[in-house]
């Protein structure tokens, strides 16, 4: 993930991260402590029967088993977080495991490496006690290519290593893959679709760390040593992955002050005209009822809730006398009315980021989809999509409610003057949609 990507964090990718950051330090409750606990006690009933019946034709060598296992656990506290978890760079030693200890014994080495390298966390109180549950489930994606090299009578990394190795690679993948979105969906309700971006990260890491590996490993043939010639690279990784969590903290702290600023402006908008901030706040639910309707993504999504609280907010640079005016108004006050939204636009700008990309939608909120809207007369697709929504769910909202210059009309009525405007105020399928949704 790049400087630039990470910058606008996805707001998907910004929960799964701000919420697996928070459950680290919290013990284990409810459904995500029987399904850790479950997925935990399953990876061990294989594991530890496969290393003590399962056939190798290779030496048990203590002080190699422990060398890996300590190099494995090093190397799983470099974390780059992605999704709900973090990668970590330990396929450089997961290679040398597979080629150079008894098959059998990987699971369980990469469960021991995974546990030693969270005892620090565990003794500064960074990681609940009760989540080493947590971490030895992390290491059903071992299973895969240990079982794997079983099957090919466990090669020498000068023997089709090459080959063998990708096999390894794509059960490592797979079994990867599937534990962790079931897993993730039982504990937490993570939908499988949200955790696709994060593990094809992760796979890419393990793909690009493997030969490094198989070159380590092919060396230890020569000095046990060498399967330590990895650890330079990692300390390099260590540089990359601290700059990355500096950058998402301050992305998510960006994130939190475009919504701090957001709502601060609604509130002033409601301190100046408490009936446009009660209107704002309750346009942003029918705003985000139809972007779901309408599939929107989560950055759109986003945009539209900003740009639903915040559609009114020039007006706190109009006149009360004229916004609170009992009566019609003259043409030359609906002239100063109709400056609002390139008001908004204005005040938005200089915040910047999200809140400047808000501020430009902001000035269109009351294009019509014929083009006869203010301030520029855009028409149809020209006109942003998250404008073209909150123009229709504003009219709907200021039709249901009582004005300064007449009564609230009825659900029935407000309907029924969006859809004589279908076409020509408002854009057809925000139209039906909110429809739709309101005579559910």
């Amino acid at each position: 993930m790049s400087a630039a990507s990470i910058a606008d964090l996805d707001p998907v990718a910004e929960q799964l991260l701000t919420e697996g950051r928070a459950r680290k330090r919290t013990g284990l409750r409810g459904r995500e402590q029987v399904t850790r606990w479950l997925f935990a006690g399953a990876f061990l009933s294989i594991a530890i029967p496969l290393a003590v019946f399962a056939p190798t034709r290779r030496a048990e060598s203590p002080l190699l088993f422990a060398l890996l296992v300590t190099a494995f656990a090093i190397g799983s506290r470099i974390e780059f977080e992605v999704g709900s978890g973090s990668t970590i760079p330990t396929e450089v030693f997961l290679v040398p495991m597979l080629f150079l200890l008894p098959a059998r014994l990987v699971p369980i080495s990469v469960a021991l490496g995974l546990v030693l390298g969270h005892l620090p966390e565990f003794v500064r109180g960074k990681f609940a006690p009760g989540r080493v549950v947590v971490v030895i489930g992390n290491a059903w994606y071992s299973l895969g290519p240990a079982l794997v090299f079983l099957a090919f009578n466990e090669p020498s990394p000068r023997f089709a290593a090459w080959g063998i190795l990708l096999i390894a690679l794509l059960a490592q993948s797979a079994t990867d893959y599937a534990t962790s979105v079931t897993r993730e969906w039982f504990a937490l309700r993570i939908p499988p679709g949200q955790l696709l971006r994060p593990l094809l990260w992760v796979f890419m890491v393990d793909a690009l760390l493997a030969p490094v590996g198989l070159t380590a490993a092919t060396a230890a043939l020569i000095t046990k040593p060498a399967i330590l010639l990895p650890l330079p690279l990692l300390g390099l990784i260590w540089i990359f992955a601290r700059e990355r969590t500096q950058r998402l903290d301050q992305a998510i702290e960006l994130s939190t002050a475009y919504r701090g600023t957001a709502f601060l402006l609604g509130d002033v908008v409601e301190a100046d005209d408490a009936y446009t901030g009660a209107h704002s706040r309750a346009v942003v639910d029918l705003v985000l009822a139809v972007c779901d309707d309408l599939g929107l993504d989560q950055r759109s999504r986003r945009k539209a809730e900003f740009t639903a609280l915040l559609h009114d907010v020039g007006k706190i640079k109009i006149p009360g006398e004229i916004i609170n005016k009992p009566g019609p108004l003259t043409p030359a006050e609906r002239a100063i009315i109709n400056t609002h939204s390139s008001e908004g636009e204005k005040l938005l700008l200089p915040v910047g980021g999200l809140l400047a990309e808000v501020g430009t939608i902001v000035r269109s909120c009351h294009e019509n989809y014929d083009g006869n809207g203010y301030p520029d007369g855009l028409a149809g697709e020209d006109i942003p999509l998250v404008a073209r929504i909150v123009a229709c769910c504003d009219a709907y909202n200021a039709i249901t409610t009582t004005r300064s210059y007449r009564a609230a009309h009825t659900s029935a009525e407000a309907l029924l003057e969006l859809q004589t405007n279908r076409g020509t105020q408002f854009d057809p399928q925000v139209v039906d949609a909110l429809t739709a949704i309101m005579q559910r």
